[in-house]
């Protein structure tokens, strides 16, 4: 073994690389736990899929490890770009499915590219913001949301995502603040924010799906319709309730295997893990969730320089964004727009494109200081 890669094993941030390898193995027992038949029939196959996504996925996170981050500030122009032409291309020759059209099939596989062009952003505008001086002003923030939020916010919108839509615009504004803005152009931006709130809320309804607009309703008036557009809702927060205190134990719960909870194994996994493991098993879960965020923060902390910092610090507000719109959709304290928990919920993209962000936050921990040269 060269010292080089002796230096990088004892640098590897075994924490984080663990904190995800116990979200994941929980997330694949609960899927197998909420698609298992019970009585006479086929047994789905998805917690077998998602084995095989997560060995990619640790591959993936290892190859993000083993080359200096700095890299990627150079592929961030042609990443952004091949990001935004798969959003166009997924619009016109994609597959659609419950209402919308985000998936690109090749060959046997199925992948969603808002959910890579999320890393790709975080890449491209970090870099972006990496290279200008001082605090930023009303022009630089212009022109960031003309080059990085504007286009794929309205393709990913037009699919339609508006999860993922919401998530870009948080990390937008959110980053610029860590990388820091002068208070005149916060001033304006907030006025012409609340100025703009009414148009931008009728143009952003007169793009959302029906089934969208359903899920506001019922989110806003659960009760209105507890059989129809609120089930969904109302099915996670008695998943949730009937776990209590110590949980009905794995392979115990009911909601999962009789049916009663839609979409059980993606958007709504935290309430099955609820129900088979109570309020100690969430406790521990969001612990896990804790420790990764503080982590990731202390990354960005210590980074060598304004790109690592800045790279870090939004692939966290990802993470945390991810975290809060699943957890509260599941409790009812959101709206459902179809946002997965991360390394838990079903489905290779998102675990995949996650696992790559994690191996990016080693990279920079594991660089933060010039141990390689």
């Amino acid at each position: 073994m060269t010292a080089v890669s002796r230096r990088a094993l004892r640098n590897f941030d075994w924490l984080i690389f663990g904190l995800v390898l116990f979200m994941s193995i929980s997330g694949i027992m609960t899927i197998y736990s909420a698609t298992r038949v019970t009585g006479t029939g086929e047994m789905p196959d998805f917690y077998l899929k998602q084995i095989s996504w997560l060995v990619i996925a640790i591959i993936t996170l290892l190859v993000c490890t083993s080359f200096d981050y700095s890299w990627l500030s150079r592929l961030s122009l042609p990443l952004y770009i091949t990001g935004i032409i798969s959003l166009v291309i997924v619009l016109v020759m994609g597959r659609s499915g419950m209402g919308a059209k985000r998936w690109l099939q090749l060959g046997p596989l199925n992948f969603q590219p808002s959910e890579f062009f999320r890393l790709v952003f975080i890449i491209a505008f970090a870099f972006h913001l990496s290279r200008l001086q001082g605090r930023l002003h009303l022009g630089n923030i212009i022109k960031a949301a003309i080059l990085f939020l504007i286009i794929p916010v309205a393709l990913i919108i037009k699919e339609p995502d508006l999860g993922s839509a919401l998530i870009l615009i948080f990390v937008f504004f959110i980053t610029l603040l860590i990388r820091g803005v002068r208070k005149k152009a916060v001033i304006i931006l907030i006025v012409i924010g609340v100025i703009s709130v009414p148009f931008l809320e009728r143009i952003v309804w007169s793009q959302l799906k029906d089934y969208q607009k359903n899920r506001l309703v019922a989110f806003v008036k659960p009760q209105i319709d507890p059989s129809g557009i609120g089930y969904q809702i109302e099915q996670s927060k008695i998943t949730i309730g009937s776990g209590r205190f110590s949980g009905k134990g794995y392979l115990k719960g009911t909601q999962g295997p009789f049916r009663f909870l839609p979409e059980k194994h993606t958007d709504f996994i935290f309430s099955i893990f609820a129900e088979e493991w109570g309020f100690l098993g969430c406790f521990l879960l969001l612990a896990a969730y804790l420790v990764l965020l503080l982590r990731g923060i202390d990354t960005a902390l210590k980074a060598k320089d304004m790109f690592g910092k800045l790279l870090s610090f939004s692939i966290v507000i990802m993470f945390f964004t991810y975290f809060v719109i699943n957890v509260g959709m599941a409790l009812g304290m959101m709206p459902v727009v179809g946002v997965p928990l991360p390394f838990m919920s079903y489905g290779g993209t998102a675990l995949i494109s996650n696992f790559a962000a994690a191996g990016i936050l080693i990279n920079v921990r594991m660089r933060r200081f010039k141990l390689f040269y």
